[in-house]
């Protein structure tokens, strides 16, 4: 199954070292961030669960709900809960999906036959409140991921989705942004009563980053 941007993401009930969980529900009204992990015990994975852990507060901050799962069991889980606050001194404060046999994984298209055919690999899904799928981002199994970046990702998300602006390259929380291509210049200017400036080209409009209500 091939999960593409706009799709509804797909529902499941799931044991996890927080209980079940039936994961529309679990989501609610909030932002969510649905990542797989190739393997208990590997020790990338035990260094992004941890980091992780660390920067929680940033994802409730932007009021995301974060989620992680592996092809193992509860068991296993709760075992490597404990490395993963050894090595990192953070305990694993979000849910881990125990999925022995793989069904979320196959749901998701986590698993990717031609790099392993048993595990999954780094996937990553942004979940909007509507549900649907924001972003999505595939890592090899022997990549960790750039949580920060991921968080400057979400960023986006969440300014884009709340106003009509696209963020350039390298964007970061509070440089100025683009206005969205779909908007004539007459639609521009009620929306932006100040103007914009122009980088050379008119296409390429540029405002001040709206603030958006936290």
């Amino acid at each position: 199954m091939s999960i593409r941007l706009g799709d509804i993401a797909p529902d499941f009930t799931a044991a996890t070292t927080q209980g079940t969980i039936h994961f529309h529900d679990w989501i609610g009204e909030d932002w969510a961030m649905l990542m797989s992990h190739p393997a208990d015990f590997t020790p990338v994975c035990t260094t992004e669960l941890g980091y992780v852990a660390s920067i929680r507060t940033e994802f409730d901050r932007r009021h995301v709900k974060v989620i992680s799962l592996s092809v193992d069991s509860l068991e296993s889980h709760d075992r490597w809960a404990r490395d993963i606050e050894d090595t990192h001194g953070f305990p694993l404060n979000y849910p881990l999906i125990a999925d022995p046999k793989a069904e979320i994984a196959r749901l998701y298209d986590m698993i990717h036959p031609n790099a392993d055919s048993l595990l999954t690999v780094r996937s990553v899904f942004i979940i909007g409140p509507d549900k649907c799928i924001k972003a999505s981002l595939t890592y090899p199994v022997n990549t960790g991921r750039n949580f920060d970046e991921i968080l400057r990702l979400i960023d986006s998300l969440q300014l884009t989705g709340d106003f009509d602006v696209a963020t350039p390259v390298n964007w970061r929380p509070g440089d100025d942004v683009i206005i969205a291509p779909t908007l004539s210049d007459a639609h521009a200017r009620r929306l932006f009563p100040e103007g914009w400036t122009m980088l050379v080209k008119p296409y390429i409009r540029i405002v001040q980053q709206p603030v958006r209500d936290t």
